[in-house]
């Protein structure tokens, strides 16, 4: 059903639910209670593609092999909005508490850290310049670069790009503008090719069956974006990331999310902070 004066497509319930449903076991987010939020950003794509309700664009996007049209459907119903610096107090452990720990004890020099959910670029553009500080140049003997992974394709597009408004690195060091930034015009600033090259951005589920690493983390940053699963996936996505945790390694959670300590094998270390014993 479309309604013509606001220009906005109803979906029914049965529409609904076969959408919820498959969006839930295939990718964990829990839409249950957004139909108003479907229907105001799905609209759009709809007319923009000639369909008037919601059935044969879901008939469309199920058919589509490449999942071109559903990653462009969950960039949509996802917000990838974060900032530099986002939650410092975890940069900050990061960089004082982290970092020593992995020097000393990461025999091979191979420091493996996962930014997942990295949404827009500017989670794992901080750490590789905090470790860019750390290490200085000592880091020609260090292979510390960081995998950043996303469902989104647009938000992975913005990140690779690295083009970043002049107001958004107001609350990064001054020096880090001008050593990891180059400035395009009095509004924007681009990520140099250097800091660019510290970080390969992949698509990324995080709800598949099997993670695809040979090798696992010292670092797992995962923060706000388990604000979307319910409390079973939550727990089985936690409970892949702690097999997938070096020992002595630590996960990273947004402030809005929490574990359970009964829930977890991973040892409470600070807020938001978990380490693997």
């Amino acid at each position: 059903m479309v309604l013509a004066g606001a220009m906005m497509i109803v979906i029914t319930p049965k529409e609904f639910k076969t959408l919820t449903e498959y969006i839930q076991v295939n990718y964990g987010i829990n839409l249950t209670r957004k139909k108003n939020l479907i229907e105001g950003r799905l609209s759009s794509i709809l007319l923009e593609k000639g369909f008037t309700n919601f059935s044969d664009y879901l008939n469309y996007i199920f058919a589509d092999k490449s999942k071109v049209e559903i990653t462009i459907l969950i960039s949509k119903l996802t917000t990838n909005h974060t900032f530099f610096m986002r939650e410092v107090e975890h940069f900050e452990f990061f960089k004082n508490k982290v970092l020593p720990y992995l020097k000393i004890n990461v025999k091979q020099k191979d420091i493996r850290i996962w930014s997942a959910g990295c949404s827009t670029g500017e989670e794992p553009y901080t750490l590789a310049m905090i470790m860019g500080d750390y290490f200085v140049n000592e880091k020609l003997h260090w292979d510390t670069k960081i995998l950043a992974t996303d469902i989104s394709a647009k938000a992975l597009a913005a990140a690779e790009e690295g083009m970043y408004s002049t107001d958004s690195l107001d609350g990064i060091p001054r020096y880090w503008k001008s050593i990891y930034f180059k400035k395009m015009n009095e509004d924007c600033y681009q990520v140099t090719k250097e800091l660019k090259q510290e970080i390969i951005f992949r698509m990324f589920n995080l709800m598949d069956d099997q993670f695809p690493f040979k090798k696992k983390f010292h670092s797992i940053f995962c923060r706000n974006v388990m604000i979307y699963f319910d409390h079973a996936t939550k727990m089985r996505l936690i409970q892949k990331f702690y097999d997938f945790t070096e020992p002595g390694g630590y996960l990273f959670i947004g402030h809005s999310e929490s574990i359970s300590r009964n829930d977890t094998q991973y040892q409470y270390v600070m807020p938001a902070v978990y380490r693997k014993g």
